[in-house]
């Protein structure tokens, strides 16, 4: 525990003296750090994907810095909304404490699903007006559709089974062909199909399946075939522009078997 302290410490002292004696760092305010932090969390999400546990490790300790950065710059506010790292830390330990009276207190639950249905409900509680409240306007459209379904289904809100979901998905994309045979708007093929996707969504969450994850591992996959079509034609002497469909179809299915 001792080290642990102490290295945080050292952190806490570096922050300091940065934000005191480096012209970029005294210059940063929490806005200008917005786009930074939403970078630097995209790339120990590309680590955690690509399972690098050195870079794990560096893109950790690049948004820990930003953690301690944000808390620093508040203390120096001089109204009553000022805050430190002790502050957030004592909030975050008295909210973990709130949330989890199954280890703090004496609720009993039985798995996990009711550890999320209390969860949602204590956050109720403590004030908030929609079970939906807490899902950020700014995430991804495909993980917000993912989020917005697990809080709906903490409260209850959810098919019983897989197969019923699975007859959405059906349901929905027949509704979003007939629009697009119809020759519909496009505004109503557009919402048909978001119908589609929200259900295909839903559908992979019945199954335990990440939607977010597996649409990286998918797009991973494309770029690694794609990448390895290229390399041919290059060592082929052609460009793909000028080859046909049916020859770059030979690469890509070598790359399909490797």
């Amino acid at each position: 525990m001792q080290e642990k302290l102490k290295a945080f410490e050292r952190l806490l002292t570096i922050m300091d003296e940065l934000r005191e004696k480096c012209p970029w760092d005294k210059k940063q305010t929490i806005e200008s750090l917005r786009h930074l932090t939403l970078e630097e969390t995209y790339e120990l999400s590309d680590a955690i994907m690509e399972k690098d546990m050195l870079n794990i490790k560096k893109e950790l300790g690049d948004v820990l810095l930003h953690i301690v950065f944000y808390a620093r710059i508040a203390s120096e506010n001089k109204d009553e909304k000022a805050f430190n790292i002790t502050d957030v830390i004592n909030s975050l330990c008295e909210k973990l404490i709130n949330r989890h009276p199954h280890i703090y207190g004496d609720v009993k639950v039985e798995n996990e699903q009711q550890v999320k249905e209390n969860w949602e409900k204590l956050k109720l509680k403590e004030g908030s007006s929609s079970v939906l409240g807490g899902v950020p306007s700014s995430l991804p459209s495909l993980i917000k559709a993912s989020r917005i379904q697990e809080k709906a289904r903490a409260v209850g809100f959810d098919w019983e089974k897989p197969e019923q979901v699975w007859e959405k998905v059906q349901e929905e994309i027949e509704e979003f062909k007939h629009e697009v045979d119809s020759k519909a708007s496009k505004e109503k093929i557009e919402a048909e199909f978001g119908d589609v996707l929200f259900s295909l969504i839903n559908y992979a969450r019945s199954l335990d399946i990440n939607s977010e994850d597996a649409l990286e591992k998918t797009n991973k996959k494309f770029i690694k075939r794609f990448q390895y079509l290229e390399k041919k034609a290059a060592t082929s002497g052609k460009q793909l522009s000028e080859m046909t469909l049916a020859e770059m179809d030979v690469y890509w299915n070598e790359a399909k078997k490797l």
